[in-house]
């Protein structure tokens, strides 16, 4: 057991900013979070090592955020953006302002990628930090196609924040 906690405190915090990231509500994140992990639990004999673990809990995140979706629980949009309670501590209130700010900026770009698999690529990258093998196994393409097109989405989105901020 004491192998399983140490890979839920790794992964945990990924899989929760994979569903902050993507629903923008902090509450409903831990939920969901909550979720995956006790279906992960409940489903670990089941599990028969053909990805790693960590693909493994992603692919559960993905179909409980699919259903979420498909629930009557879900309102179009987002409701609110990234909160400031990642600030540090120390923050002046003009500091977290602007931290706010460059997260919902950013965030604002990211939801408008298209095709959604760019957008999935990108957020599955930056917020739940997998390995570009790991997206490629989620998405059910090649590892090359998610590296390459994580790469023109960056471009795209320093150009079109470039633009925006002049």
């Amino acid at each position: 057991m004491n192998e399983l906690e140490n890979v839920y405190r790794e992964i945990q915090p990924k899989v929760f900013a994979f569903f902050y990231v993507k629903l923008g509500d902090r509450v409903l994140a831990e939920d969901l979070t909550h979720d995956v992990f006790y279906a992960a639990v409940k489903g670990l004999p089941s599990f028969e090592g053909d990805s790693s673990l960590i693909t493994w809990i992603f692919s559960i995140a993905k179909n409980r955020l699919k259903k979420y979706f498909r629930s009557k629980k879900y309102t179009a949009g987002l409701t609110e953006q990234l909160s400031t309670q990642g600030a540090p501590a120390s923050s002046t209130p003009e500091e977290i302002y602007i931290l706010k700010e460059g997260s919902q900026d950013l965030m604002e770009h990211i939801n408008k990628l298209e095709p959604p698999t760019t957008r999935e690529i990108v957020i599955l990258r930056i917020y739940a930090e997998l390995s570009f093998k790991e997206i490629a196994n989620l998405i059910g393409e090649s590892e090359n196609f998610a590296r390459v097109t994580f790469h023109r989405a960056k471009i795209r989105l320093k150009k079109e924040m470039r633009v925006r901020n002049e």
